[in-house]
């Protein structure tokens, strides 16, 4: 993610993740790439063919959509109203990758209803 991330500066990058998730935990096993059609610094829409191919891909694996992460070129690593106005999936989890001091930062966001909630991020080798 990070690398697409920074490949895609100065448009906002995005993509699905897949995985399985269980009691409130998500576990990614898959990330897929998609294609910000509007080619925005500060907005995203996947490309619908591509995000259909991604849901495919991800049901052949037998894995569910956990997440949907894009990034902010120029930050910060939060929701912005756009996000939760177009938060239409409030049973995944959303990551926003964004520029820090010295590397790229990642955030993890519940977004239901309008209401943000941040959880928590783990990765495990």
């Amino acid at each position: 993610m990070r690398e697409q991330a920074i490949q895609m500066i100065p448009e906002e990058a995005c993509g699905l993740l897949g995985g399985h998730s269980q009691a409130g935990k998500f576990r990614v096993e898959r990330v897929i790439s998609v294609a910000n059609v509007l080619h925005s610094p500060v907005r995203f829409r996947m490309d619908p063919q591509e995000q259909l191919q991604a849901f495919d891909d991800l049901d052949s694996r037998g894995l569910n959509l956990v997440g949907i992460y894009h990034s902010h070129p120029s930050g910060p690593p939060t929701p912005s109203p756009t996000d939760i106005a177009e938060a239409y999936y409030p049973e995944v989890v959303y990551l926003i990758l964004a520029p820090a001091e010295e590397a790229w930062g990642c955030q993890a966001f519940r977004i239901q209803a309008g209401r943000v909630i941040r959880v928590n991020l783990v990765i495990i080798p």
